[in-house]
């Protein structure tokens, strides 16, 4: 996305910005941006259900929009998002048309609003097609490599495995595939 971002405002004759600020610091960092007018917006990344970022930024003033959605959050604002849902909807009736019906689902952290809309297709796909959502098969987490692997260890090696995986991230993804290897197990 910024690599995206940055060439697109390049090309309009403005230049991108990148600062990493731990929460603590957010609240009045975001308040110097306004009163020194260091930058004419900004792009807030990683919403969480109940963002308090977009309240603030809407309360100082300063220009902003949203890589993602806040879905507790009633003030209009500027998003760009995919369909979440819908995607993993889709994602997850693919592998139950390949005749899958344990199907794991590894998710990102659930206090980010993509991952809430995520898990709510996965779980809207398995609901229509009469297959139960199996809780041992869902975990949320940081979308790591070494998530992917433990927990697709774990469920590989308990008494139920899953036969597919849904992955949120190709860092997980690539977990999962190392633990498949590692037990002698391909991927098809």
């Amino acid at each position: 996305f910024i690599a995206g971002a940055g060439e697109t405002y390049s090309l309009a004759g403005y230049d991108m910005v990148l600062s990493v600020v731990s929460d603590a610091d957010e609240v009045r960092t975001y308040r110097e941006l306004k009163s020194k007018a260091n930058v004419d917006g900004v792009i807030v990344h990683g919403p969480q259900f109940d963002d308090r970022r977009i309240p603030l930024l809407h309360e100082i003033g300063l220009p902003f929009v949203v890589h993602g959605r806040s879905s507790a959050v009633a003030l209009p604002y500027a998003w760009l998002d995919v369909n979440n849902r819908h995607a993993f909807e889709r994602a997850t009736n693919l592998l139950l048309d390949l005749g899958h019906r344990r199907i794991a689902l590894l998710n990102g952290l659930e206090a980010m609003d993509f991952a809430i809309r995520r898990r709510a297709g996965f779980v809207a796909a398995l609901d229509a097609r009469g297959v139960s959502p199996a809780p041992a098969l869902m975990r949320s987490e940081e979308m790591t490599e070494i998530y992917g692997y433990r927990a697709a260890r774990e469920m590989l090696e308990g008494p139920e495995a899953p036969t597919a995986f849904l992955t949120s991230s190709l860092l997980t993804a690539i977990g999962v595939r190392r633990a498949l290897e590692d037990l002698g197990l391909k991927m098809g």
